[in-house]
This record gives structure tokens, C-alpha cells and sequence, in this order.
């Protein structure tokens, strides 16, 4: 990791299933030890995510996302997390394409 460098802050947007409210938020009352060191090998610094209704809203400040997507793709740690979050999501994320977040439209410097 390059602590002295200032990590990438990336915006990403997901939507629940219906009814998969009080699930998704029990589900990550408690991050699995291995997928929590799996992150933060992979370059996490954080990752908040806020929701209203069914769509969420993270923000992850990672040292390179691009890399990091890789490192996790097929990581045993996030497999098994994929799979569930894919229970939960209304479009799982299958790692493919090239992912950059949301585009920033506008900061209050």
C-alpha cells in the first residue's frame, strides 16, 4: 500500500431488491473477517455506503480501484460475499468491464 499517496475516492451507485432492505443492512451489520483483510490487502483505506429506499450509495477511498477490482475478482473471500450480495442486489457485480465509479460533477474545494 502507498499510504503517503493520496488514495482515489470513487462514488458507486447500487440498487436493492425490493423487500431486501432489512437484509442487506443485517448482512453488513458484521463483515466477514477474511473479506475484511481481503479489502484492505487490496488497497482500502474505507468504504461507507449510505441508503435511501432501495438504492445505495458508497464511497470507497482506495489506493488504485482498477487494481483493486482486480485483486478481488476472484478472491475466496469475496466469491462467497458476491454471491450473497448478488441475493440482495436488484445487478450484482460480476467484476467484468472496466468499472470507474461515478463521474464527479461537481466539489466544493
Amino acid at each position: 500500500m502507498t499510504h503517503g499517496v493520496a488514495p482515489q475516492r470513487v462514488a458507486l451507485h447500487t440498487r436493492l431488491k425490493p423487500g431486501k432492505e432489512a437484509e442487506y443492512e443485517s448482512v453488513h451489520a458484521v463483515i466477514p473477517p477474511d473479506l475484511d483483510e481481503a479489502l484492505r490487502g487490496a488497497g482500502v483505506r474505507s468504504w461507507r455506503i449510505w441508503r435511501d429506499g432501495l438504492d445505495l450509495f458508497h464511497v470507497v477511498e482506495v489506493d488504485d480501484y482498477a487494481k483493486m477490482r482486480a485483486v478481488l475478482r476472484d478472491h475466496p473471500a469475496n466469491i462467497p460475499w458476491q454471491a450473497r450480495m448478488s441475493e440482495l442486489l436488484d445487478v450484482e457485480d460480476d467484476y467484468s468491464g472496466g468499472d470507474s465509479g461515478l463521474g464527479l460533477v461537481w466539489e466544493l474545494p
